[in-house]
């Protein structure tokens, strides 16, 4: 007899006011985590799998296990689905990023709570499951390498949801070599940065058969070596593939020349802030702002689409950074950016520090909502105009004439890509406020 495996991705609530289930009709990118748990479970176990934002859950399922992977911004929607296979007698177990620093609250509404990587103990949780003796918490210890990581289980998908282009998100690294300040990764991933053998990420990428790749580590490129072996593995395959990539990059001529020969569709980088001082409190030194502008020259001589990432709202900041940085973008012609609110991530020092100056408004609600919201006292004015001046920010780099002005004509793929992801920002704030979510897109 074959035991049934029901693994869910929720979806999140509109609002805090609006309860309602955030739904799409297709997806661009192909989540990663549903196929690749799949793919670690035992071959004696029939896997379902579920994206909430695409499909409805049957909570009438026969499964003999439920698991949950959750987000924070998922996370008051993964506990009512939660509750209510319990309510129906299914065992649960909730996992993911959410769990690490909420393992507490999580327990509350599951059997068991996973913490950390799966590798090292997802087969003890379904062996347990059929021992009838469940733990209440598995605790995983880092893998000390990446090597021997299974393919993910794409054939459970319907890929049809997932448009024509879909792009598959493959991971080469798991951490990032950097400690800012604001930043949680190095609690989930370790404090040491590890790269899977270029050879297996190439296979995995062949079994994607698709063009489209997003590179969904925290930082690719954080080991520069192993970036450049793949990069130059990834020519022959004629693939087009997106990133997140540190600014000091940008100056690295060899490693952008390549990256281009290598099939570079779009690069997101996050400087932050334009302002030194602001940056070296975020201990973010390696953003050098004196050179954000041969970075961008060196980026559009090559023709690359790239994407900035803005916080706003760090002690020794004033009001007068939000015309600045509009100025800058409109001045270098930036194709893509985004503006994010500060915001402190339970267990980052940012975090620590802000709740010791009781800083933090609603410590509870922190990342549980879409938006750009505002949980701390910032250093000028109120919450509520921190948010008003991101969000005005948002809708007047992407009004039609600043679309227009900054964006060349789109006649190569890189220049279509900022174009198509300039028009999904705008439409976005169309619909409301600011929200820098980019899962229906």
């Amino acid at each position: 007899m074959r035991h049934r495996l029901l693994i869910i991705q929720p979806s999140y609530y509109r609002s805090k006011t609006d309860r309602t289930v955030f739904k799409v009709r297709r997806r661009q990118v192909v989540p990663v985590t549903l196929p690749y748990l799949a793919a670690l479970t035992p071959a004696d176990w029939e896997v379902k799998l579920i994206d909430e934002q695409l499909e409805p859950i049957d909570f009438d399922y026969p499964a003999d296990l439920v698991a949950i992977t959750t987000w924070t911004l998922y996370s008051y929607r993964a506990y009512d689905i939660a509750d209510e296979f319990r309510r129906r007698r299914k065992p649960v177990v909730l996992g993911g990023p959410h769990t690490f620093f909420h393992a507490d609250e999580a327990g509350a509404h599951c059997d068991a709570v996973c913490v950390g990587e799966a590798e090292g103990i997802w087969p003890r949780v379904l062996e347990d499951t059929l021992r009838g003796r469940l733990s209440p918490r598995y605790r995983a210890e880092l893998l000390p390498n990446l090597a021997g990581l299974p393919v993910p289980r794409y054939d459970l998908l319907d890929l049809r949801r997932y448009g024509p282009f879909r792009t598959f998100t493959v991971v080469s690294s798991r951490g990032c070599p950097f400690r800012c300040d604001f930043c949680s990764e190095r609690f989930l991933l370790g404090d040491n940065y590890r790269c899977r053998p270029v050879p297996e990420v190439i296979e995995e990428i062949k079994h994607c058969r698709s063009r489209n790749i997003l590179f969904g580590d925290s930082n690719f490129g954080g080991k520069r070596s192993h970036a450049m072996e793949l990069m130059e593995a990834l020519v022959p395959l004629k693939v087009r593939w997106s990133a997140l990539w540190s600014s000091y990059l940008c100056n690295d001529a060899e490693f952008l020349d390549l990256a281009r020969r290598s099939g570079l569709l779009h690069v997101n980088i996050g400087i932050e802030s334009l302002n030194p001082d602001t940056l070296e409190g975020m201990n973010k030194r390696f953003n050098k702002a004196a050179r954000y502008g041969e970075m961008l020259a060196n980026l559009r001589r090559r023709g690359i689409s790239y994407s900035l990432n803005f916080i706003f709202g760090w002690d020794g900041e004033t009001a007068g950074a939000f015309r600045a940085t509009l100025d800058f973008l409109q001045q270098h012609k930036v194709p893509v950016a985004y503006f994010n609110v500060l915001t402190p991530v339970k267990g980052t020092p940012l975090y620590d520090r802000l709740q010791s100056q009781g800083r933090i408004l609603d410590s509870q609600d922190i990342d549980r909502w879409p938006g750009q919201l505002c949980y701390i006292k910032p250093p000028y004015g109120t919450a509520a105009e921190l948010e008003h001046n991101v969000d005005k920010m948002c809708r007047e780099f992407y009004s039609l004439p600043s679309i227009v002005s900054r964006l060349p004509l789109p006649l190569t793929k890189a220049n279509m890509a900022s174009w198509v992801i300039n028009f999904s920002q705008r439409r976005m704030f169309q619909a409301g406020p600011a929200n820098n979510n980019f899962d229906g897109y």
